[in-house]
Order: C-alpha cells, then structure tokens, then sequence
C-alpha cells in the first residue's frame, strides 16, 4: 500500500468539473466595480482549476452571498484571528486532519525530502497581482536567507542539518524544494495556525527591499511609516500572520481595510480567492467581518450583551450560563465543543530557575512528581468544570491515534502521602511551625506561581491546588501580570513556576512534529533557556543538561530524521511516555467543555468540533468561507 506521504496530494476536487459554471452569481457588494470596469468578471478572478469545496461531504449546502459577522478582539494584535480563521494555506487539513493541497493546485513529494509544488493557473494575489515562482523566489532568497531581515537564520522547518533548501523554478507554474536529507515537518508547518511563511508578493514588497529600490526611496518610505532600518520597514509592511498592513496584497478569504491604530477592524473579501462550491460560486460567502476591540476583561460580557455574531476566542466555560442567558435575548445560539489543548490548565515547573534552592529542587523528579499527586484534580474537575472535563495529565486527548491510558494516568492519583514522603526524600525534610516544609537554606517552601490573570477559572484551580499544596507542607503564592510581560518573563526564564494552557495539539497524529514534548522552542515556560537554545541553533539559551530533557530532544530529532510513519509512531511513544514520567508540565483536567457563540441566522456551521489554535485553527479547518447567512434562523 502506498504510503499516503510519499503519494500525490492532489487538489480534493479533483473529478468535480474544472470550468466555473457561468451561471455563478457575483456578490452585490462588486456591482459597482464590476460596472466601471475596475473589477473583472468572476471567471477571471478565479484560477483555471478552483478549489472545489465538496459540500455534501462536509455536510453542509450551497449558500448566498452577503452579511457580515461582527467579532470581539481583546486588542488590535488579535486582527491575527483572520490570519488563523480564513486558513488559506498552501497546504492545509480536513477534519480527519489529512493534509490536501489548498492554495496549490497539487503537491508531490519524495521520501520527505523532495517537494514538488504546483501552482493553480490564473491565481492571483487579493489586488489581482498573479501568484508566481518568484513569490517563492523572493520568500526564500531574498527574506529568510537576508541577514538583516532574518538575524538569527530562517525557520527550523527550512533547515535540515544545518543546510536550507535548494529551491528551483521548474516552469512558469512548477517549482521543487529539496533537501538531502528528510524533512517530515515541511508540509505540517504550512498548514500550521500560524504558518511557514514560504511565498509573499514579491510585486508589492521588492518597493521596501533595499536589493530592489533606492536608498534615496527606502529613506523616504523609512520616514514615511517611521521605521528607523530598511529592515524593520520591510517586516513591518510584510506582516502577513497580523495583517496590520491594509496594503499588503493576500490569499486569504477576507483582507483587512483598516489601518491602526483603530478600535474597530473591517475585512472585506477577496475578490481573487480561489476557492468555489460545487455550483462554480466564489467563496466566501459572508461578505465581511467586523472585529471591535474590547477590554479582555469585559469582552465576555459584551458578547452576551449581544455584540458579537460569533465568537470562540475570548470566552471560557465559565461563562457559559450567562451566554446561554443571552439566547434569550438576541439572535444567538451557544454551542459546547471540546478543547484541543492536552490540559486546560497546566503548571509549568521552570527547569531553568535562577532560584538557588529551587531551581535544583524543580529538576528532581521527585519533587515534580510529588506536586503532582499532591492536587487533587477530581475536585478541581467538579468545583470548576462542572464534572465535564476529564482527569489527565498534560498529554495527548483520547481523539489522538497516539493515546495511550498510561500517558493520561501518570502521577494524577491524590496521594498526599506520596506527595509527602517524595518531597522528605528530595531533601525537604524539616517543616516549621506553620506545617510550611524548610528549604535548604531555612526559607519556608514557598512557591510563587506567576499568571496573566485572564479569568476566574484559573484563579479557582489555584486556590484549590493552594488548599492540596498547604496539606503537604508546600505554600503557594499567586502573583499576575499582563500578558505580555507575563509572556517576555517566562520567555527570559525569570519565573519560578507559571500557570498556562496545557499543551496545544492534543490531537496530533504521528506525522506531526513532537516539538511540544521537547525543549524547541523558546515560548514553552518550562524549559524556555533550553528552547531558546535550540530554536536559535546556539546563538541564544543554553542546551539542557538533564538527561530527561536530553533524551527527548534527542527523540524529536529523531522523529525529523526519519521518513516511515510507524518509526514515527514509535518515537511518538517514546516521547509522550518519558514526558508523562519525567512530569514536566502539570495537567489537572482535559477536553473541558468550549462555549461557541453564533448567529442563528449563520449556515453550514457544525453542531460539534473541537476547538483549539493547533491544529484545528481555531474555525480554520472548518471552512468559514462555506458559512452563510441565511433570512431564516438556523
């Protein structure tokens, strides 16, 4: 049996017919330019050969065109919600997370090593510019490998054993990246949430390059966007993931209109989008969303006041009685889908603490284990969640293809005698007066767990573990920042010990990169100095020095290394074993309930999913281009 990625990914519409019907109506909101001639008909904005959307699989109907869908954002950088929601990507997921050529018309590849891209004939960027090699091109050579726009190198997943791609142009429409040896996170890092960046309109962008224009014109459009480096011009106008930039030509369903700083965001849709429903009608559908930017304090209640038509970000479970309030009120429908994350809330014990006593003690396992059954996570499940969630620790859902029981069991009983005889025998013997156990050097064990302080249910899973912790001899201490200095601590390895989601793919299969078990990146609170270390190949952090840590980066190297999905699989279990052991991150609780608000007037919008930024997008692969607004409630 050929194994499915070394086969051809090819188009999912492949036997439906490949000229638009000429019957396919434009949208109202093009009339005027389609009469004065500024737009061009329907049939040559589109490619060739679409992307069909096969409706009936996904089990949903042709819509209308027209409406929009207002939005709440909890500032202006979350305009990125577009970026993840529209998920227009070169290659993308299904719901069965598949991987199908989306923006290409097909892909080959060889052994993991080989990639052939094929191009849809006709496609054209959002301001009519045609998608060509040289986007490719120009991505590649002349903005990753560009010291001054990428100082610390291009992106992991274009380097293999230290060497980036050779990139070829095979024909006007074909082009091929090589490597000499395999590459298996390539194709997942473009059909990521927040994706492998790899083509940009070079057409647009070659004006603030300073290979392709004056220094002369560069100092003028420098002064113009007040950016001080050619550089920083270039980054700041090429943003594509946060669309601030309303020039910028894209790919995606909707393109912004606005330019900040605005409290309210308007995308439009892309008249050049290349995807069409089996009736040869342009998607999408709804002809624009609106996103306001509210106070993330406030913005749960203002989407149950009714300010939002739809709505996942921003709203937790406990604020579900008061959105289900509001169907009663407004237009609305509130729906409970599943989260993809492996915990809904995890700690996350800094291996890289500059504590002199408790940095050593959070790198015993004993003592992160005994943190672990020292919580007693049926009653955080009850008090919080409602009984809804599921014990486990911070490790893949039952959903995945690599579950395993053992992986959800591991050191989550309440064994507060455990908890207490580990804690005596990695050295915190002594206890005080208080019940509080004595550090080495005579400093009560006082744990200060740093927070963004974005919701009350992580403050009520913190009294509670407070209450666990307080039995066994251990304090705890809440300290709350926002975000973004939350984030730049953890990121800097300031932090004792943080509170956060649990890992964000709970749903991975084996052809995707375990990098979440694994000190690579530099934002994973738990390792961040480790991460930094391999994410800047060196330049930055330090390598780990626990064996533990060791051994599972050398393991999702391995998985990097090798082209068979069951050596994979295997390596996979290696991983999510060790890691489950070695208790690096804390999980209490899984596949917590996720309130979704919607129109009851919007269509083709699915009853369940799960929810979450990686894989699923968010909406993203769920197709919001398919959505529509019907004159009758749904």
């Amino acid at each position: 049996m050929m194994d499915r990625r070394t086969a051809l990914g090819v188009i999912a519409a492949a036997l439906m017919p490949q000229r638009v019907l000429a019957a396919a109506s434009e949208p109202e909101m093009f009339a005027d330019a389609l009469k004065s001639g500024s737009l061009p008909p329907m049939a040559d904005r589109l490619p060739k050969v679409p992307r069909v959307m096969d409706l009936v699989a996904m089990g949903r109907e042709p819509g209308k065109y027209g409406g929009q869908l207002r939005m709440l954002i909890g500032s202006q950088k979350d305009i990125r919600y577009m970026t993840i929601n529209g998920y227009s990507r070169l290659v993308g997921y299904d719901n069965e997370l598949k991987l199908h050529a989306d923006i290409l018309e097909s892909y080959e590849q060889e052994q993991d090593r080989v990639f052939t891209f094929r191009l849809r004939k006709g496609h054209k960027w959002s301001d009519g510019s045609p998608l060509t090699p040289e986007d490719f091109r120009y991505s590649l050579e002349d903005v990753w490998l560009n010291e001054d726009l990428s100082p610390v190198g291009p992106p992991t997943a274009l380097v293999v054993d230290e060497k980036t791609p050779k990139f070829e142009i095979l024909d006007p429409l074909t082009i091929r990246y090589s490597w000499d040896a395999p590459n298996p996170d390539f194709l997942p890092s473009l059909a990521a949430a927040q994706p492998l960046v790899i083509a940009q309109p070079s057409a647009y962008l070659k004006q603030f390059h300073k290979k392709y224009q004056t220094e002369d014109k560069l100092a003028e459009l420098q002064k113009k966007y007040r950016a001080k480096r050619w550089s920083s011009l270039h980054i700041k106008m090429a943003r594509a993931y946060r669309p601030e930039n309303p020039d910028l030509p894209t790919l995606d369903p909707w393109r912004n209109t606005t330019e900040p700083p605005a409290e309210q965001f308007v995308f439009e849709r892309n008249p050049y989008f290349h995807r069409v429903d089996p009736n040869g009608t342009q998607l999408p559908y709804i002809d624009r969303f609106i996103l306001n930017v509210s106070s993330s304090a406030i913005l749960p209640a203002k989407v149950g006041a009714g300010d939002s038509d739809l709505q996942g970000t921003g709203i937790d479970f406990a604020d579900y009685t008061y959105l289900k309030e509001a169907e009663k009120r407004f237009p609305v429908k509130v729906q409970l889908w599943k989260r993809t994350i492996g915990s809904r809330f995890a700690l996350l014990p800094n291996m890289n603490s500059a504590d002199p006593d408790w940095g050593p003690l959070l790198r015993d396992v004993r003592v992160r284990r005994a943190l672990s059954v020292a919580v007693n996570r049926d009653e955080i499940n009850k008090v919080v969640f409602f009984g809804l969630g599921h014990i486990s620790s911070d490790t893949v859902l039952q959903a995945s293809p690599l579950f395993r029981p053992e992986y959800a069991k591991a050191w989550t009983q309440y064994d507060p005698a455990l908890a207490a005889d580990l804690l005596a025998q990695a050295g915190l013997k002594e206890i005080g007066d208080d019940g509080i156990r004595l550090l080495p050097d005579g400093r009560p064990a006082q744990i200060v767990v740093e927070t963004a302080g974005e919701g009350t249910q992580e403050t009520d899973v913190l009294e509670l573990i407070t209450d666990h912790w307080q039995k066994v001899g251990i304090a705890l201490f809440i300290r709350t920042s926002q975000r973004d200095v939350f984030r730049s601590r953890g990121m800097a390895g300031q932090i004792m010990m943080s509170m956060w989601s649990g890992v964000d793919n709970g749903i991975p299969t084996a052809d995707m990169n375990p990098k979440q078990f694994a000190p690579m990146t530099d934002d994973q609170l738990q390792w961040p100095v480790w991460g930094a270390h391999f994410l800047s190949r060196g330049q930055r952090g330090t390598a780990p020095d626990l064996p533990a840590a060791q051994t599972l980066l050398e393991l999702a190297v391995r998985w990097r290394q090798t082209t068979d999905t069951e050596d994979r699989a295997r390596l996979w279990a290696s991983i999510l074993a060790l890691y489950a052991d070695q208790v690096f991150s804390i999980g209490f609780v899984n596949t917590t309930p996720q309130p979704v608000l919607r129109s009851t007037y919007l269509q083709n919008f699915p009853k369940e999913a799960f929810f979450g930024f990686d894989p699923t997008a968010y909406f993203g692969t769920l197709s919001p281009d398919t959505f529509w607004l019907s004159d009758q409630e749904a």
